[in-house]
């Protein structure tokens, strides 16, 4: 499994490698764009191609994902908003592609009390138009767009992997539409990862509803607020309600160890995520394999004892 951080791109968008680089991340996330105004950043055409090929040729960073505007709202019926968020996500992903972003990390929005049923199509919809606008203007394939899981509040669109994949449906499966599983947010919408069953159940659900295949990255982050609060409020690892056994069980789980993880955390004084927090979060992962492997030897023992048993 890669593990890495969101780090900052200010002073331009190559100091995020470097950034990476210092704390010894596999992975990183950027926002390309300040995540709550509209005004889009401007990049000149070099500079998202130097971007690209530094990428390429990085041998500690090994991808770049991108996080769209926190501003964004697929499921808003006002014109004005739609048009801003229909602009604003257009503009990420254009950027993300030209990069080679490995995905646009995306919260749908919010129905405002609507229904979420009312708003999966024109979400659906402004998906598949920000993909084709990217690839019928750049010639590229657009950089996947990834459905966040939502922490629940009020009528958050996507606060279970179920609503995710009402979506993915409405959007006819579309290829370059995928999934980010945020830990914190999964606790805080009452999920329970507990123990190795409940961690199971977890991965289960998403490989029945999204699917597997479109899990592309997750959020690694512990939680200041309580399961079930709906709050999306994240933590140091080890230093909120999750915990660090909660979270090496669901980290470890066998099917996952191909899905790159992404640390969120304040770090000291909210300045994101240092190099002492990716040793925490390889340590985590570290202790979620030695735990699964165990289970998976006790259920073997069990099963041979058991057979032993039957033929005596």
């Amino acid at each position: 499994m890669l593990i890495g951080a969101h780090v900052s791109s200010s002073g331009g968008l190559l100091p995020a490698l470097e950034r990476g680089e210092a704390i010894g991340a596999d992975v990183i996330q950027i926002f390309t764009t300040s995540p709550r105004a509209w005004k889009p950043a401007a990049f000149p055409p070099e500079l998202l191609a130097q971007y690209r090929q530094a990428q390429l040729d990085n041998v500690t960073v090994q991808a770049t994902f991108c996080h769209a505007s926190y501003l964004i709202n697929l499921a808003t019926t006002d014109p004005d908003k739609l048009a801003r968020s229909r602009t604003s996500l257009l503009h990420n992903l254009q950027v993300a592609t030209a990069i080679g972003s490995a995905g646009l990390v995306l919260h749908l929005g919010s129905h405002l009390g609507a229904g979420y049923s009312t708003a999966v199509k024109p979400i659906a919809a402004e998906l598949l138009r920000a993909i084709q606008t990217v690839e019928d203007l750049g010639g590229l394939s657009s950089a996947p767009i990834l459905m966040e899981n939502a922490a629940g509040a009020g009528g958050t669109c996507g606060r279970d992997f179920g609503e995710l994949a009402a979506v993915l449906d409405a959007a006819g499966g579309h290829g370059r539409i995928g999934t980010c599983l945020d830990t914190q947010h999964l606790f805080a919408s009452g999920a329970d990862y507990s123990t190795m069953e409940a961690a199971d159940r977890v991965v289960r659900t998403v490989a029945v509803t999204v699917g597997l295949d479109r899990l592309a990255c997750i959020h690694l982050n512990d939680s200041k607020t309580e399961q079930g609060s709906n709050r999306d409020r994240h933590a140091n690892l080890g230093e909120g309600l999750i915990g660090r056994t909660s979270l090496a069980l669901l980290l470890g789980h066998p099917r996952l160890q191909n899905v790159p993880a992404v640390l969120e955390t304040p770090g000291a004084d909210g300045h994101g995520p240092r190099a002492s927090d990716v040793v925490i979060a390889r340590e985590i992962h570290a202790d979620g394999l030695r735990r699964w492997r165990q289970g998976a030897g006790k259920q073997g023992a069990g099963k041979q004892g058991a057979g032993k048993q039957g033929a005596g």
